[in-house]
């Protein structure tokens, strides 16, 4: 199952003119708000617009008394996507699941797209209280959300921890900024270990011609064939993205090849985001290395005395409030089960270990479990690894009992060969299987 939006995303981080001078004219189309009941199962349907957000709301008749809030992905940003001024409304991921066994379930397309995960709360939020109102409240109210879905499903749970039980992120979003100071030093390390020097923010013709000279200095066929400037660029990558784990060669590979110059692509801009005033990314703070070692070689030292350094404004960091790029400071009160992959380099798996350490400063670690699997693709969880992991948050809130999960914190055990292999679902097909994406396949997990 996939929630990728690679051609929408690629346009996300700081495109220029990303900060319109007029809002955006968003409308919904209320023809394809009505949805029919899924095959076999009796429900109520209800579908409309509250407060400016489209919605689905279907509750089954057989009605547990649960509800399932979904928080949708990344819809583009309309200064640079026309088709990001209809706001739509997706059915949960895992609705057959949840009718067939009496959830029920909302969904909200928010009032505005773009990188805006605080609208995105906010309307699910005031969705869920809608239901309220319409139904009754649930005796139990769940969160779930994928990519800045997954980073709404964490601002929701730490805002608002007496109206939800139980969250589940997925690929989710979970460091805030530090996603984007990651764009940032894929970005700078290519211009400054390229020998190119290109300065950030980058020209108009940086993805035309400015690119292809970067990767021909960097090895004779990047990503698949590097020279050792092009190696210490996927050392930095692999240490700034989760460090030393299964996956990343093949997510290296496909996230610089497969895709095109997808990772290049969300360095073009000028450091803003939408909504939010002054440059966004940062790093100034960053010690790079090319190995595990913390003591700096000289080649380190010589690289991070060389590399563009970049301070964000103090205006465009919020670190408290509902803030457009929502702070997640770690403030959880209600149990969280969050699935990452571990090969994926659009939202890197970092994500997970930088909110593991926010939760942990904030001595919350025991409300929150993650799981890694083993796939490249953004968002690509199986139905299986999605139910499993709904079920096994279910049963922590309801019953007590904390499922287990992965040490991300602990290098040791994410550099283990086998490591994501006890929560992917390993009889399903993976994106490795698509024809001509065969080369990418991983060794396989040990046999139990």
């Amino acid at each position: 199952m996939k929630f990728i939006g690679i051609a929408l995303f690629a346009l996300l981080l700081v495109a220029k003119g990303a900060v319109a001078a007029q809002p955006p004219q968003y409308f919904i189309d209320e023809a394809k708000l009505p949805f029919g009941a899924y095959p076999g199962f009796d429900s109520e349907r209800i579908w409309g617009i509250h407060n400016g957000a489209g919605y689905r709301i279907e509750v089954p008749a057989n009605w547990n008394g649960r509800l399932v809030i979904w928080a949708h992905g990344y819809r583009g940003d309309p200064a640079t996507d026309p088709s990001a001024l209809e706001l739509t409304v997706d059915n949960h991921p895992l609705r057959a699941f949840l009718v067939s066994q009496g959830y029920a379930w909302a969904a909200s397309s928010y009032s505005k797209n773009a990188y805006d995960p605080s609208q995105g709360a906010k309307d699910s939020h005031a969705l869920a209280q809608f239901f309220n109102g319409r139904f009754g409240k649930p005796s139990k109210t769940y969160i779930t959300g994928a990519s800045m879905g997954g980073h709404v499903t964490t601002v929701m749970a730490e805002q608002w921890p007496h109206s939800y039980v139980g969250a589940m992120p997925i690929c989710g979003v979970m460091g805030d900024y530090e996603l984007f100071d990651f764009f940032l030093d894929f970005n700078v390390a290519a211009q400054t270990l390229s020998g190119m020097n290109a300065t950030y923010p980058y020209g108009p013709d940086y993805l035309t011609m400015t690119v292809p000279q970067t990767k021909a200095a960097l090895g004779p066929a990047f990503p698949y064939a590097l020279n050792v400037q092009g190696q210490q660029l996927k050392t930095l990558v692999q240490l700034r993205s989760g460090g030393v784990r299964p996956l990343f060669d093949q997510g290296f590979a496909f996230w610089n090849g497969v895709a095109g110059d997808f990772l290049f692509g969300l360095g073009v801009g000028d450091g803003t985001l939408p909504r939010q005033p002054g440059v966004a990314v940062q790093n100034s703070d960053v010690v790079y290395q090319f190995d595990t070692d913390p003591a700096l070689s000289g080649a380190e030292t010589a690289f991070n005395d060389m590399v563009q350094r970049v301070t964000a404004d103090p205006q465009a960091r919020r670190r408290k409030g509902l803030a457009n790029v929502t702070p997640t400071p770690g403030n959880l009160k209600i149990p969280m089960l969050a699935l990452h992959t571990l090969g994926d380099l659009f939202v890197p798996f970092h994500m997970q270990q930088e909110y593991a350490r926010r939760v942990a400063s904030k001595g919350a670690s025991d409300l929150l479990v993650q799981r890694a699997t083993r796939d490249f693709g953004h968002c690509t969880f199986t139905p299986t690894e999605l139910v499993t992991t709904f079920v096994d948050l279910v049963t922590w809130v309801e019953a007590g009992i904390k499922p287990a999960g992965d040490d991300v914190l602990d290098p040791a055990a994410v550099a283990d060969p086998a490591f994501g292999c006890t929560y992917t679902d390993k009889a399903a097909p993976r994106l490795w299987a698509t024809p001509g994406l065969e080369f990418l396949t991983p060794p396989d997990c040990p046999s139990p």
